[in-house]
């Protein structure tokens, strides 16, 4: 058997903040090992966000030691064994080793364990079940290491015990393929995934939300939601009409140009209508800033084309900001099958990227000047002043704005 690989070298595993927190685990013949991600993407060269860590010590005792030692912690899930230590302002999620008592697909009962196997044998996939100890050395029980070799997303055991242990697990088969996985998706995961997915209705809406814009965010995930549709998952968490093709025109576009994935503009570009935005941020539980977002990439009026004129662009840009009129390029963008307009995309995005919102040079009290009492009147004048300045292309020209002010008061008051 070949020996296990070490992660040794990772700046994290070294930094002074990590070697605090296990510092204060492992003094007086304590143990504890990092966990998880922070091990499964050090082994495949992928950048590590979060560092969770786990230890056979009790939570109670884990709080203790982190104030003996000066650190702040947050007893974020101590009736599950987990605790948030705060070393210079970075979060470490410690959980003591645990085993499911009972769980109801949602939630689990824990007892705590000192057992590395049986802690291993608890969690979803064989590459998130990796340790490794504070000298970097990995300890796999599952055969997580030959899965992550080989970029295959498996579930530890029996994928139907571990996805009724938790329904969010059929998603997560999917989210994790579309990061981490090479290929087809493991078949007896899909298969078992296909038989719960009655069961995703039980999930809050935030817990799909979660897992779905993460996938969407995935470098390539359209082969991924296929076999999502094809399995019948898809339609119980995004039901409707689902556009394909602009889907994955986009993604297209985003890989072509080196652009960062948005997950709820490709979830814009997914659905196909106003009605259909409004369910999904309702089912989704999506922020009111996110279903403005969603919804205003289906409904705003200005026609938006890979040849619009300068002046085109700023008074679209003055109109709706310099977000949503990116969204609606990128959007437009996905639906033009004419690749040699490109050049012409990126244009309109550099322009809004550029872009200073001008400043109407007038006020109410300039329109009261000309004569307009105070009052609801100033701001219909104003406005109708702003449409022509817009329309002029926002001259700076006093004059000419103080005869379009005169000529709109006399026609009007």
């Amino acid at each position: 058997m070949a020996p296990l690989p070490t992660i040794k070298h990772e700046i994290w595993l070294n930094a002074p903040e990590t070697r605090a927190v296990m510092d204060a685990l492992t003094v007086d013949g304590g143990e504890a090992r990092f966990v998880g991600g922070c091990v499964r993407n050090a082994l495949m060269g992928v950048a590590v966000e979060d560092i969770d860590i786990a230890t056979p010590t009790p939570p109670q005792d884990v709080m203790r030691r982190m104030e003996t030692a000066g650190l702040r912690v947050i007893a974020t899930g101590i009736e599950h064994g987990t605790v948030t230590a705060i070393s210079q302002s970075k979060p470490f999620e410690i959980t003591t080793l645990r085993s499911d008592v009972s769980t109801d697909g949602r939630r689990a009962t824990v007892a705590f364990s000192r057992d590395w196997k049986e802690d291993a044998q608890r969690r979803d996939f064989t590459m998130n079940a990796l340790y490794a100890d504070v000298s970097g050395q990995v300890f796999d029980y599952v055969g997580g290491i030959a899965d992550l070799n080989a970029r295959r997303v498996r579930f530890i055991g029996d994928p139907a015990a571990r996805i009724a242990e938790d329904y969010l697990r059929v998603l997560r088969l999917f989210r994790f393929h579309a990061l981490y996985g090479h290929g087809d998706i493991d078949a007896d995961g899909l298969t078992a995934s296909a038989l719960a997915k009655g069961q995703l209705k039980t999930l809050s809406g935030e817990r799909i939300q979660k897992e779905m814009l993460r996938l969407l965010a995935a470098d390539a995930p359209v082969p991924v939601l296929r076999s999502m549709a094809a399995s019948g998952v898809l339609g119980e968490v995004l039901p409707g009409e689902l556009m394909f093709e602009r889907f994955q025109a986009l993604c297209r576009v985003d890989g072509d140009n080196f652009f960062a994935p948005d997950e709820l503009l490709r979830l814009g570009s997914l659905i196909s209508d106003e009605g259909h935005a409004l369910d999904v941020a309702r089912r989704w539980r999506l922020s009111n800033d996110d279903r403005d977002r969603l919804i205003a990439m289906m409904t705003t009026p200005v026609k938006i084309v890979s040849y619009m004129s300068i002046r085109e662009v700023r008074r679209a840009l003055y109109r709706y900001g310099a977000e949503r009129f990116k969204d609606l390029v990128r959007f437009r963008w996905a639906e033009d099958a004419k690749a040699s307009n490109g050049i012409q995309w990126r244009t309109l995005l550099a322009l809004a990227d550029g872009w200073v919102r001008p400043v109407l040079p007038m006020s109410g009290g300039d329109v009261m000047s000309a004569g307009v009492p105070h009052g609801p009147l100033v701001g219909r004048v104003l406005s109708e002043v702003e449409e022509w300045w817009i329309d002029s292309d926002f001259t700076d020209d006093r004059l000419s704005l103080a005869e379009r002010l005169k000529a709109v008061v006399q026609a009007t008051v």
